[in-house]
């Protein structure tokens, strides 16, 4: 065994494998996935971008905004082939004719990116971008639903997209409460629709605006608030 005289403070280490020799591959949990003999890649910042990713492009048109804004997000497809196989998000660009967002765009993009290409669970970046609201105001989507602010509705775009991917969960509701909710929906159908100023509602006239899904659907129903969109009740 060779021996070496260190003339420096130890700050990092890292164990080097044997020529040849592929390092086992370790899940976000930390335990080593057995698969069978077949190679499996799990994301992390030095994994390589390919040559080809699979895109998918949103349009976001706001009524703040003479432009709209059109959100890609490209996917890597991990273990492809293989009973491992998953699409993980890997990069995001944003793209509009309106440049007074141009430099909070680059930044934004750059750093969702960067947490894409970490890997692990990237579910929460779309809680914190629609958290951001717009100290000038928000603005009311067609359906009436409501949108603090432009940043929030990226967060809505890239949660539908984890969605789609089956990173995340699609929110639903149970057959008692789809049930419930047309059933006291159709009681409503006789009065006239919600009119707004920038957008119309199927919902009630007078519905109230829900802290959950911000869509203005919330209506008393057996003496408790509950949202006909998505259901949340104050009675639980």
């Amino acid at each position: 065994m060779s021996r070496h005289k260190l003339d420096k403070k130890i700050v990092k280490y890292r164990v080097q494998k044997p020529e040849g020799q592929a390092p086992a591959p370790v899940a976000r949990d930390g335990k080593v996935r057995k698969d069978g003999g077949g190679k499996v890649v799990w994301m992390h910042e030095k994994l390589e971008r390919p040559e080809v990713l699979i895109g998918s492009t949103y349009k976001i048109k706001t009524p703040v905004s003479d432009h709209a804004m059109y959100l890609t997000i490209n996917d890597l497809m991990l273990n492809e082939g293989t009973e491992h196989e998953h699409r993980r998000p890997f990069e995001i660009f944003i793209n509009s004719k309106n440049l007074d967002h141009f430099q909070w765009i680059v930044a934004l993009t750059r750093i969702i990116s960067a947490v894409f290409r970490k890997g692990g669970d990237v579910a929460f970046l779309t809680e914190e971008l629609k958290a951001v609201f717009d100290p000038r105001g928000g603005y009311w989507q067609p359906g009436g639903k409501f949108m603090p602010s432009i940043v929030a509705e990226i967060g809505y775009v890239v949660e539908r997209h984890l969605q789609t991917i089956g990173l995340m969960q699609k929110p639903g509701m149970d057959d008692t409460q789809r049930l419930l909710i047309e059933s006291k929906r159709k009681e409503w159908e006789q009065r006239s629709r919600q009119q707004d100023a920038f957008a119309e509602s199927s919902y009630p006239e007078g519905a109230q605006l829900c802290v959950k899904c911000n869509t203005a659907a919330v209506v008393m129903m057996d003496g408790c608030k509950t949202c006909l969109a998505c259901a949340d009740s104050k009675c639980g």
